[in-house]
């Protein structure tokens, strides 16, 4: 079983950055692609970027093209989300999700693997 629970959320000014890290632990998830969602209040759970198991494919939602960048450490079994240029927009709970799989994906269906989410909220 994996158990994977974020860090690194918090309140911030609009143009400002934060890094989000998912670390991962119960076994290794250097062979599973990995994702972050995030949830806006009252809103649906929606993708942010998803990650293959080596990194060598990366898939960004439109929103956050751009400003946002999605890397791994297999060594550490950690995630990563570095989100520039924030947007109050950005607020939202953001979860880490692993999926049993090597290939990405950006369908939250296929993703077995939850953390329990890191609240990120930016001001005007």
């Amino acid at each position: 079983q994996v158990q994977l629970v974020e860090s690194g959320g918090g309140l911030v000014q609009a143009g400002g950055s934060l890094r989000l890290s998912c670390a991962a632990s119960g076994r290794s998830v250097s062979t599973n692609a990995m994702g972050w969602f995030r949830q806006p209040p009252g809103k649906e759970r929606e993708f942010v970027a998803a990650i293959s198991w080596n990194g060598g494919r990366i898939s960004y939602a439109d929103s956050v093209k751009g400003r946002c960048t999605i890397s791994r450490d297999n060594r550490q079994n950690t995630l990563y989300l570095q989100m520039d240029s924030l947007k109050p927009e950005d607020t939202a709970v953001y979860y880490c999700a692993a999926t049993a799989r090597t290939m990405l994906t950006i369908s939250d269906t296929a993703y077995p693997y939850w953390g329990q989410g890191t609240q990120v909220t930016v001001s005007s």
